[in-house]
């Protein structure tokens, strides 16, 4: 898998729409909400996170491992 960020939108027979974000890490997820809802002319009855939420990309683990190492 690449990770170049996406949305997965699912549309289902009886028109109920589910969409996930992939590869959008942290809070940044949260943005695509208010676009998805304009795109579809609906509202979010149901949300959660998925676990691109909490995973940090290579270079935030590689600033909090700098961080936390005491320079010689």
């Amino acid at each position: 898998m690449s990770d170049r960020p996406r949305i997965v939108v699912t549309v289902k027979p009886d028109g109920t729409v589910n969409a996930e974000t992939v590869d959008i890490r942290g809070e940044r997820c949260l943005d695509y909400i208010a676009l998805l809802e304009d795109l579809v002319d609906g509202r979010v009855e149901d949300s959660a996170y998925t676990s691109d939420y909490t995973r940090e990309t290579q270079s935030e683990w590689q600033q909090q491992v700098n961080r936390d190492v005491d320079p010689a």
